[in-house]
């Protein structure tokens, strides 16, 4: 491997240094939720791997690789819970009136494929008093206008309202560029377990850190010695399917549907890495994966996609640290910077 080909984060280090990736945002302040909308220039493969016990999602059945579907055309990250559901409404619609989708059996209209997938943010004391009308197609709209290179973090679309552990979550993202590959990760951070060691401003992800992209705190004594108490809610505080992480690696490697599946099992690791305990009954962990083909795989098949998945899982894992320290305190929930500073 040369100096070029050793790995770095990229130049923004968001998931758009893949190229031909945007990402748009729209959230609202009195609602305290949003959602985030990952839309490619030309159609992408796209897989899923879904670890939670709790998960709300769609169109994640023609992810699978026994379903022939090979072309997608966003993917949509959502606050609301099932509620949340209806912004991959507004994208697909917005999405076919521009033209975008397949052609399916004569249809009039172009069929765009969205998935999406949500996270619980009803109980963060936002007003969702919406009745008949859930504001989230609307935002799918926005965030999918808004779609651009770079994007906000911490608090903003998906991760607006998010909540990881004692803390303020948030919206995440990072990269990572080795030679021609490029590998990145966007992710909603709303946990039931935590970022961090206990009682400390360290986040488990630390090793990982390039620079000081979440504040580059290092553990000393007493987090060695510290036993694994893993500051999870007391008895009684954990609300069944009340918290989820969601997120996308993408890379601009041509995969397969099968690879890009086991692209995106692979990436989970990131967020056992990050977020101690993960994929708990309570969580709707879900990793989406996606492959926009610019890249031809090379070398061994099996070697190359391990490579990937390694590389993502790590993307992913800083990705998480970067949501919840770029997070702002909301209302009575807690940020860290506020908690730990800067």
């Amino acid at each position: 491997m040369t100096t070029a080909d050793r790995p770095a984060p990229g130049r923004r280090n968001l998931i758009t240094d893949v190229a031909g990736l945007r990402v748009g945002n729209a959230d609202d302040a009195r609602l305290r939720s949003g959602c985030t909308v990952l839309l490619p220039d030309q159609p992408v493969m796209m897989a899923v791997d879904q670890r939670g016990g709790a998960p709300g999602t769609r169109e994640t059945d023609s992810l699978d690789p026994a379903n022939f579907l090979e072309s997608f055309h966003a993917l949509v990250l959502s606050g609301g819970s099932v509620f949340g559901l209806g912004a991959a409404d507004g994208v697909t619609a917005a999405l076919s009136a521009a033209g975008i989708g397949i052609s399916i059996g004569g249809a009039p209209m172009a069929v765009p494929v969205v998935p999406s997938a949500i996270l619980f943010d009803l109980g963060n004391g936002g007003d969702k008093g919406w009745g008949l009308d859930p504001p989230y197609r609307r935002l799918g709209v926005e965030a999918l206008r808004r779609a651009a290179p770079d994007f906000a973090l911490g608090n903003a679309g998906a991760g607006y309202g998010a909540i990881c552990g004692k803390l303020k979550g948030g919206l995440g993202s990072a990269s990572v560029v080795a030679g021609e590959i490029e590998v990145g990760a966007l992710v909603a951070v709303n946990a039931v377990g935590s970022a961090l060691m206990p009682e400390s401003p360290v986040f488990w992800a630390h090793a990982l850190e390039w620079g000081d992209e979440f504040g580059g705190r290092k553990p000393g004594k007493a987090e060695a010695v510290r036993p694994p108490d893993y500051d999870l809610p007391a008895d009684g505080k954990v609300v069944m399917g009340g918290h989820t992480t969601i997120a996308v690696v993408a890379t601009n490697v041509a995969l397969t549907k099968a690879q890009t599946k086991r692209f995106a099992m692979m990436a989970q690791d990131g967020l056992a890495r990050a977020l101690r305990p993960a994929h708990t009954p309570f969580d709707g962990d879900t990793v989406f994966a996606v492959s926009t083909g610019r890249l031809a795989l090379e070398g061994p098949p099996a070697l190359a996609v391990a490579r990937l998945g390694h590389l993502a899982a790590d993307c992913l894992a800083r990705a998480v640290a970067r949501g919840v320290y770029e997070a702002e305190s909301l209302g009575d929930i807690t940020g860290y910077r506020e908690r730990w500073g800067r």
